[in-house]
């Protein structure tokens, strides 16, 4: 009897592959592993120090693809003794020649022979190298992300490509209806003037053409050391990542050799509030026969603390009851409609066409703050409407509200666990910063456990710092600094006050 696809290509009614056995397996697939019913999937995250100092982490999960990378405690927040820079250009250099690969194209096919992806992303504080592959090819993943990142070769014709990609995405940067990474890097700046999380995770145009490999190597010596490095694994057997680990990071050479560093930079941030002001035309940033309407965008923003201390939780939850978003993102509960900024900003004043809250939270401190954008007329009204929501914050929370904002950080935390590269990113961040990592089960409880005096608590602290403001477009009816900063220490926070300082 014939076996297989060809076996019956008939696409007629009722009688479609009349010929295909139902109990003879298809010729070339693979041997199905099915989760057995008795066998308890195990939650905990392993963590190994090896002789080195590099830490390997995993988490196991069912499945047959893993997600594996080396995560490195460097970021933008380290370049003070660099060029500003330099983070960028690594994430966009990543993947490509090495010791062992000739090319990015060559790399590619490598992964393409287990189903993998790579990608790398740079943030203020952690580069990230990681792959999604199946899990059978992890000793070539691993191999790879060991040639990636301490073996690179930096050659000039690729350096050159980044230098050029750099200009683009600084021009796209400025061009892009959605101000929301320009405004977030204003923020920063603002918050933290000319330190750590405040200095530009961009490269500046100016310093495109500084950073040579030379530079590029006195920065990698200093950083991309064994201890400050952590691979993280999800969905493979501990033993043979650590493993693995020995075999093709432990006693490695890196290509920049040994003994050049300049040393770390171990400066704690220093919040100092301020603003940063953007005069822009945005009247024309979006093309096309319904342009987005001309917009000021205004961020303020107040120091929360760092994701280390014990008031990360209760903020996490003020930022969830927050909420916020774009006026024409509204629509139901899933969407957020009962947050403050719904109810507050965005169902009580149809001129405003956005009110989102963010906290950004690093491993020595943190930012809460709030993007509004409106019409340029109406600058005035808005940052008064901000500034109330700031004040209000630490009124009374009502039991529902805190409720709904607790299940619903909850439900998204759990949901974003689904995500295997999500999982991989939290074990690895959480292990590169603090040696362990909190489950998810101990999350959720420490979020049940928040209260009113809570919430309460951590924003009379926040009130009492200066703001950081950024805004961009047209600013002929901003408000001054000045004001801002008052109408924010305004303790009582009565309404009558804000008026008269904003009028």
């Amino acid at each position: 009897r014939r076996c297989g696809l060809a076996a019956g290509r008939s696409y007629s009614g009722g009688g479609a592959y009349p010929s295909v056995s139902l109990t003879c397996p298809l010729p070339g697939v693979p041997k199905a592993v099915f989760a057995a019913a008795e066998s308890r999937e195990r939650f905990e995250t392993r963590v190994t120090v090896l002789e080195n100092g590099l830490r390997v982490a995993s988490q196991n999960k069912f499945g047959q693809f893993c997600t594996v990378g080396i995560l490195v405690n460097s970021g933008s927040r380290h370049e003070a003794k660099y060029l500003s820079g330099i983070s960028h250009f690594l994430e966009k250099l990543a993947f490509s020649s090495t010791a062992q690969f000739g090319s990015k194209d060559e790399i590619l096919l490598t992964l393409e022979k287990h189903g993998g992806i790579c990608d790398c992303q740079a943030s203020r504080d952690t580069i990230m190298y990681a792959v999604s592959a199946d899990a059978r090819g992890l000793d070539t993943v691993v191999n790879l992300l060991a040639d990636v990142t301490l073996q690179p070769r930096l050659s000039d014709e690729e350096i050159e490509m980044t230098r050029m990609a750099i200009r683009f995405e600084l021009e796209d940067l400025n061009m892009r209806p959605d101000p929301e990474p320009l405004l977030t890097e204003m923020i920063h700046a603002a918050a933290f003037r000319d330190n750590t999380v405040g200095l530009n995770r961009f490269c500046p145009v100016e310093n495109t053409d500084k950073i040579d490999r030379d530079v590029l190597h006195s920065y990698l010596s200093s950083y991309y050391t064994p201890d400050r490095m952590v691979l993280a694994g999800v969905g493979i057997e501990h033993e043979h990542l650590v493993e693995c680990a020995r075999k093709y990071l432990l006693g490695v050479e890196p290509v920049w050799g040994t003994g050049r560093s300049r040393g770390v930079d171990r400066s704690v941030a220093q919040y100092t509030g301020g603003i940063v002001k953007v005069e822009k035309d945005m009247s024309d940033v979006s093309l096309g026969p319904t342009p987005i309407p001309e917009l000021t965008h205004i961020m303020i923003g107040l120091e929360s603390c760092s994701f280390l201390e014990d008031d990360f939780i209760p903020f996490a939850v003020l930022n969830m009851m927050m909420g916020g978003g774009g006026s024409f993102s509204a629509g139901g509960p899933g969407k957020g409609m009962f947050t403050r900024l719904y109810l507050n900003v965005l169902n009580r004043h149809h001129w405003m066409y956005n009110a989102t809250s963010y906290h950004h939270s690093y491993e020595d401190t943190g930012l809460l703050c709030i993007h509004a954008s409106a019409d340029p007329k109406q600058v005035r009204e808005m940052v008064e409407i901000i500034t109330r929501e700031f004040i209000l914050m630490a009124g009374a929370v009502g039991e529902v509200e805190l409720e709904r904002a607790k299940t619903q950080l909850k439900s998204m935390l759990m949901m974003n666990l689904e995500s295997r590269p999500v999982i991989f990113e939290d074990v690895g961040r959480q292990v590169l910063a603090t040696n362990t990592r909190k489950l998810p089960h101990e999350l959720c409880a420490l979020i049940s456990q928040v209260k009113p005096t809570d919430i309460k608590r951590v924003v009379t602290k926040m009130l009492h710092k200066k703001p950081a403001v950024a805004a961009l477009g047209d600013l002929t009816d901003l408000p001054t600094y000045e004001h801002i900063q008052a109408a924010l220490s305004s303790k009582d926070g009565r309404l009558p006050r804000l008026y008269r300082l904003f009028r």
